[in-house]
This record gives structure tokens, sequence and C-alpha cells, in this order.
């Protein structure tokens, strides 16, 4: 069977879910792959872009047949790319992998959406093993289990399986959906930029070839024949550049997309922070005066310092400190009492001779002396007697009192 568009769909149209159906339809689609990639390496060169756009086609195809199939259907055309991708990856041929990356996202969401639980747990098993597999690059794997999530999430229902296990990686699970769109186109750019670089290469040196003044000019037929598979090399490679250059573009003006919705959200951000600066502020001085407030009814009714105008008036200045006494005693003045003055006393036998003056003085000593004793009275001494009357010799020894008896 010659390989066009309508074989392919045939093939397609004739998948079933058996291993025999879909490892027979992955051999023929890789078989006129690889035989179209002989015929295109004889005919336009070891670098041509012949071999890439088979795949491509193949996978839009692929792509195009998937959206207008059922449920179960759609399982098995996910089964044949992984089949295709699972071949292209141990024979390192990377043109298939390539072509699917752009698309793998969605179509498997596709399959994904609306089927049954049974068939969600078959999906997730292949996208299990494309991840242990590393089928696909890690951006694209992410965007496919993003997607998956997603639908899961928007079901109310759970991955199902072990998928979510804490010692695998949940990457996919934390992407945003904004990105998506953003890794796929990045994707694209740096499958491209490889086989670009090389198809530049490629048409340089064959036009340097043909171009150089020192090659000799062949006959007429063959240099038109050359010239003609430069043409085709160079309008090969031109292809490529534009698609690369839209490619980029694209991805920029998604980036810029992006960036022009954060700078709008930045915007809001930074007028909502404004509003509520200025509103704490407002709140703290309006804190400040009711807590015044409440200090000013708490406190002592003190008339003599009032405050007005809400205005915190200076606090009174606490008393200081009691000066405290020393504990040494001060030094006592020295005083010394003058010595009494006695009398000496007249003997006994010399009495009788004493004048007059010396009994009026002797009289007066009694007396001093009565007084004191603290005694208010003072005793007269008659002129009759030599001795005054001691009132009943109160105090006065016996043995003295019995001598001045004997005296008189």
């Amino acid at each position: 069977m010659a390989y066009n568009d309508d074989a392919v769909l045939a093939r397609l149209s004739a998948l079933n879910e058996s291993h025999d159906s879909i490892a027979t339809a992955a051999q023929w689609i890789m078989f006129h792959k690889y035989a179209n990639n002989a015929e295109a390496n004889w005919q336009y060169g070891t670098n041509s872009l012949e071999p890439r756009r088979h795949a491509d086609r193949t996978v839009a195809l692929w792509m195009q047949r998937l959206k207008d199939s059922s449920a179960t259907r759609r399982l098995s055309l996910v089964y044949l790319a992984n089949e295709v991708a699972q071949q292209s990856r141990i024979r390192r041929k990377e043109d298939f992998i390539i072509a699917f990356s752009p698309v793998i996202a969605e179509a498997t969401s596709l399959a994904y959406k609306g089927a049954p639980t049974e068939i969600h747990g078959k999906l997730r098993r292949v996208v299990d093993v494309w991840k242990d597999r590393n089928i696909f690059e890690a951006p694209i794997q992410h965007a496919i289990e993003s997607r998956l999530d997603e639908l899961d999430k928007a079901k109310g229902t759970t991955r199902p399986g072990f998928g979510n296990s804490p010692f695998t990686s949940n990457t996919a699970a934390t992407a945003p959906h904004e990105f998506i769109p953003l890794i796929s186109g990045f994707q694209k750019v740096q499958k491209l930029r490889v086989p670009l670089k090389s198809t530049i290469e490629s048409a340089n040196q064959e036009y340097e070839k043909q171009t150089d003044p020192s090659t000799p000019v062949p006959s007429a037929p063959v240099f038109a024949a050359r010239l003609n598979g430069l043409l085709k090399t160079l309008s090969n490679a031109e292809t490529a550049t534009r698609e690369s250059v839209a490619t980029r573009e694209s991805l920029i003006a998604d980036l810029e997309k992006m960036l022009q919705g954060q700078r709008s959200e930045l915007e809001i951000d930074h007028d909502a922070l404004s509003q509520l600066s200025a509103r704490k502020a407002e709140i703290e001085d309006k804190k400040q005066q009711v807590e015044l407030a409440i200090m000013r009814a708490l406190g002592p009714a003190d008339t003599s310092d009032p405050q007005t105008n809400g205005e915190e008036s200076t606090p009174a200045q606490e008393p200081g400190r009691p000066e405290m006494e020393a504990l040494t005693p001060p030094m006592m003045e020295e005083f010394t009492p003058p010595p009494p003055e006695i009398e000496p006393l007249s003997p006994i036998g010399e009495t009788e001779t004493m004048p007059e003056e010396g009994k009026a003085r002797l009289g007066t000593t009694y007396s001093i002396a009565i007084s004191s004793n603290g005694s208010n009275k003072r005793r007269r001494v008659g002129d009759d007697s030599e001795f005054p009357d001691m009132g009943g010799d109160d105090g006065i020894d016996d043995d003295v009192a019995e001598m001045l008896k004997d005296g008189g």
C-alpha cells in the first residue's frame, strides 16, 4: 500500500485495542517513514527535511482521527502513539518524538476527558511509562500530567493508583495552567534549533561549493541539475528558518502577553498596598487617641494641671529621697562641774568661844544644807542654845547624839 493521506487514515480507522493491531500499524508507519527517508536522502541529500515532514504529516492525520473518534478508539490511538514513540526512542530516531511533542498533551487530555474510569487508569499507566522511560522531555511530560490532574480536579476525583505517592515527583500537579502554552512553545523552539542549524550550514556549504570560482564549470545539463539541487536546498533551509522564526515569535508573543498581565496585576497590587498603608496609619492614630482617653479616665483627679485639646501634659516630678540622719551621735561637750565649797567644821571644844557672827553663819550653812536636801522649811536656831534642834535627832547616829548631850 502506497503511503499517502488516505492510506494513513485507513490504517488508523482499522486500528483496535489489541497489541497485534497496534504493533502492525506502528511498523507500517515507521517502515514507510524510513523508506521515504532513504529515498529523500538519495534525492535531496542527507540533511533533507522530507523525513520530518513525513512524520509531521502522519502526526497531523493521527490527531485529526483522534478528535473524530470515540473514547475507546482514542485509547487505541494513544497506544499507537506510545508504540511509535518508544520504537523511535529505541532506534534513536527523534523525528516522531519531535512531531508528537507539540500535540501529545492536548491529545492525551482529549482522550482522557469524558472517558470512563477504566480508560482513565489505562491512560495514566501509559503516561507513567513515558515518565519512567523518559520518552518525552520533562516540560512536555509535566504538561501532560498537569492537564490530566486538572481534569480530575474539575470532575471532583483524585488520581487513581499511587501516582500521588510522596516517593514520586509531583511537579506536574503543581505546574500552573498558564505555563503550559509557554512550555509547548519553548519545546518547539528547542526542537527546531538543532535541525535548523545543520540545515543552514548544509545550504551554505552547498552554495559556496557551487559558486566557487575555482571549481571548473561542468557541462550545461549537469550544471543545471546542480543548480536545481542547490535551489531546493536553499528553499528547504528557507522554509525551516521561516518556521523557526514563526515559532519564536509565537513564544515571544505568549511571554509578552503573560508579562503584560503580570504588570497589570502589579499595578493593582501597588494601589492596594498604598490604600492599606494609609488605612493602617489612620487606625493607629485613632487607637492612640482611644488609649489616651482611657488613661485620662483612670488617672487621679488633678485640677492644678489640667490637660486641654487632647495634649498630653508633662507628668509631675516625683519627690526626692528623704535625707537620712547619720547613725553616729554628735560629740558631747566636755563638762566639768565646779567643786563644791565645803565649810570646814569647827572642833567641838571651840563651840563655846564662837562669836555671834559664827553662829549666824553656821545657822545659815545648816539652813542651806537642809534646803538642798529638798526641805521647804528652815529651822530656827535659838539664841539660848548652842546647837540647832535637829528635829528629834532624825537621821543622827546614837553615838553622835550622846556626845551632843554630854557637851550640853
